[in-house]
């Protein structure tokens, strides 16, 4: 058939819409978002056809592209996590407990006391409602949360060092993610940078040395995405703390990642917890929101109670502040963490973190079997997990991955990002790789479809 019969034949819209399948789809959908979807596709169609990618026209496959058009209308979607990167940058970081969510929903389908005081009946102030939360968990006096943790920095070095020192050990002169840079951030605040001493040793003398009566605080960075090992020193936060005491100058502690249980007992010993930093004499800490704390994204900045004044009162505060729903993630997260058997069970990120490979691997060998059900060749392996986001990074954890052998690598995983929902898996060597460890319990079914249908 010439191309001309075949753009004849192309269905209209309202033939299309009175489909029976379509009009099933009309309970769930609008009518006028359905005619659009069905437009588009129509046109899609029409282009393939001048192309002549197009033989023969089939009316279910239009209305089959339909549906799936209005599966992913929605940019933003969700996605498979088979690559074992638990805080996962690109795929969304932090997966939200359900409290958080039930508590969003809550708070945004009806007005809230987001800015009102219910005791005195007038305006109050955002942020009460994270420091409540906080001081049930931390023993600090003050808090207010900002849109992302290099805000957080930004705000702090803008408000307390703006045209003034902030002494930083050259060891701890970062870049993270995106090419945010410590000595940028500071660049762009207006704070003046001052380095002491080298890449792997700095000493409490060279800090002292630096001090003078234009120095605005003593900056700590914690190495979150790196670590130097060898011949190296540096000074604690304790000792940095008791410096500052001595010489009337604040000390503030970037923490990163930030997490509010002591991970030691689940064998990460390089990641301090917040309350250790703030027991240690941090007078400002900062860290994220949506890393190891596994809420939602935020810089938090806690501490001394005059300094933390002063940083809500600069007028930037106004354009980095989150809104009401980001508050309520939060404050649902934060109360988890009363109970700290209760946070590693309903906070997913810490789930997965510290979750035994003995659990993986049941999990690993469920999928085996339901891939076996369907046909699908696969074999058991072990492997090492990360927990991501500039987290831990000499962590590996132990894990166990299904693999599926293939020649065509590259095509597998390309064509797996195509199903719905997108799997994202990664390679080793000639095998496909699904790390059980950040599979959710709903997601197997998923994904048994997902490589059915690629393969």
């Amino acid at each position: 058939m010439d191309k001309t019969k075949l753009l004849r034949n192309i269905p209209a819209v309202d033939r299309i819409l009175k489909n029976e399948k379509i009009e099933t789809l009309l309970s769930n959908y609008s009518y006028s978002l359905v005619r659009e979807c069905t437009r588009k596709v129509l046109n899609r169609l029409r282009d393939k056809i001048l192309k002549g990618y197009v033989s023969q026209i089939d009316e279910d496959k239009i209305v089959e592209e339909i549906e799936k058009s209005l599966n992913q209308r929605y940019s933003l979607r969700p996605v498979i996590n088979a690559t074992g990167v638990v805080i996962h940058t690109n795929l969304g970081r932090a997966i939200l407990p359900d409290e958080a969510i039930k508590h969003v929903i809550e708070i945004a389908t009806s007005y809230s006391n987001l800015e009102y005081d219910l005791e005195k009946g007038q305006r109050g102030k955002r942020y009460v409602h994270i420091v409540d939360a906080i001081k049930k968990i931390a023993d600090v006096s003050g808090a207010v949360v900002v849109n992302n943790n290099a805000g957080a920095v930004f705000l702090c070095l803008n408000t307390l060092a703006r045209g003034k020192e902030v002494i930083v050990s050259r060891g701890e002169l970062v870049e993270i993610g995106g090419s945010f840079r410590i000595p940028d951030v500071m660049t762009q605040s207006g704070a003046i940078l001052k380095e002491v001493g080298t890449t792997n040793k700095t000493r409490l003398s060279d800090y002292e040395n630096a001090i003078n009566e234009n120095t605005a605080f003593l900056l700590k960075v914690h190495r979150s995405n790196f670590k130097i090992v060898g011949f190296t020193e540096e000074v604690s936060i304790s000792e940095l703390s008791n410096l500052g005491k001595q010489k009337g100058i604040p000390v503030m502690v970037d923490l990163g990642s930030g997490c509010f249980i002591d991970l030691k007992r689940y064998g990460f010993f390089t990641e301090p917890s917040v309350q250790e930093v703030v027991r240690e004499g941090a007078d400002i800490v900062t860290f994220s929101g949506d890393k190891l704390l596994g809420g939602a994204q935020a810089g938090f900045i806690i501490g001394r109670d005059d300094l933390i004044e002063q940083i809500s009162k600069n007028p930037l505060m106004r354009a980095l502040r989150v809104d009401k729903m980001t508050l309520a993630a939060l404050e649902a997260t934060l109360m988890l963490y009363l109970d700290e058997k209760e946070a590693i069970e309903k906070i997913p990120t810490l789930r997965m973190i510290v979750e035994s490979p003995e659990k993986i691997k049941n999990r690993a060998l469920k999928i085996l079997r339901m891939f076996k059900k369907e046909g699908i060749d696969a074999t058991l392996k072990e492997d090492v997990s990360m927990p991501g986001g500039g987290s831990l990074p000499e962590n590996g954890i132990k894990t166990y991955v299904v693999a599926i052998k293939t020649t065509q690598t590259e095509e597998f995983i390309k064509k797996l990002r195509k199903t719905e929902p997108p799997v994202i898996a990664r390679i080793k060597e000639d095998f496909v790789i699904f790390d059980v460890r950040t599979l959710q319990e709903k997601e197997i079914p998923l994904l048994v479809k997902a490589i059915k249908q690629v393969l």
